[in-house]
């Protein structure tokens, strides 16, 4: 099976990696977006992708962005983690969820209705704007999936608060493509393409030149977005992954 992957370092077409537990991976394919379509394999055979993901439960580590410069720790395998999401495949935790304690989740849960939707976060999250304009950028896709439940309020007529930019890509794809509940989204947020049904959002604060700053600037503007993150460095709030969030309403 094929397997799209975020590799550290250069590698080329037919490299070989090699693994704990007899495991090795050759990579296949190498794609401009900085991720890599590899086969897994043990004793020479290919593995199933649950098979992979067993291997990986065993030897793998937590996988934190590469801009955090240390090696993880026991601790992240807690704290790197939503207390509600359920379904695998992100290369990366959606950390606004982060800020959410079980029992902050029940609290709020308890008061307003709610859905949850799946968005796998790419490698491509964390590649950065390079183009002289962001319309030349070439944006990542990624699988999501939109529940009933969901579906049924999104389509409704009442506010909505995203809980993060993950939530926020899968929810305005889908209000640019309501007939599909699943599939690949690669929508690009910026303040010439402004949210369509999210009304508010909850999220960290992001890298410079980043696609998720971009997004931050669709709600409010480049200059109000330049002028908060201002504020936020002369306060110095904590940045990124394990960081302070801000609520746009």
């Amino acid at each position: 099976h094929d397997v799209n992957v975020y590799i550290r370092g250069k590698v080329k077409i037919s490299t070989k990696i090699f693994f704990d537990e007899n495991l090795e991976a050759e990579v296949k394919e190498l794609y401009e977006d900085g991720s890599r379509v590899v086969n897994f394999y043990m004793d020479k055979k290919i593995l199933r992708f649950e098979e992979l993901l067993q291997i990986i439960d065993k030897i793998g580590h937590v996988p934190l962005p590469p801009y955090i410069q240390r090696e993880d720790n026991k601790e992240d395998e807690s704290e790197y983690q939503s207390v509600f999401a359920k379904e695998e495949g992100a290369v990366a935790a959606p950390t606004a969820s982060l800020h959410f304690t079980k029992e902050q989740h029940e609290r709020v849960c308890s008061k307003f209705s709610h859905a949850y939707v799946t968005l796998h976060v790419g490698s491509g999250t964390f590649k950065p704007v390079e183009c002289d304009t962001i319309l030349d950028h070439p944006m990542h896709s990624e699988y999501y999936d939109i529940s009933d439940k969901a579906k049924e309020l999104l389509d409704s007529n009442i506010p909505i608060l995203s809980v993060g930019t993950t939530s926020t890509r899968t929810i305005e794809f889908y209000a640019r493509n309501k007939t599909k509940q699943k599939g690949e989204a690669n929508l690009f947020l910026h303040p010439n393409n402004k949210p369509l049904r999210v009304n508010h959002i909850l999220t960290n604060f992001h890298l410079p030149k980043s696609t998720l700053l971009m997004l931050v600037a669709s709600f409010v503007g480049l200059q109000k977005a330049q002028e908060l993150y201002k504020i936020a460095i002369e306060e110095e709030y904590r940045f990124y992954s394990y960081g302070d969030a801000m609520l746009i309403i």
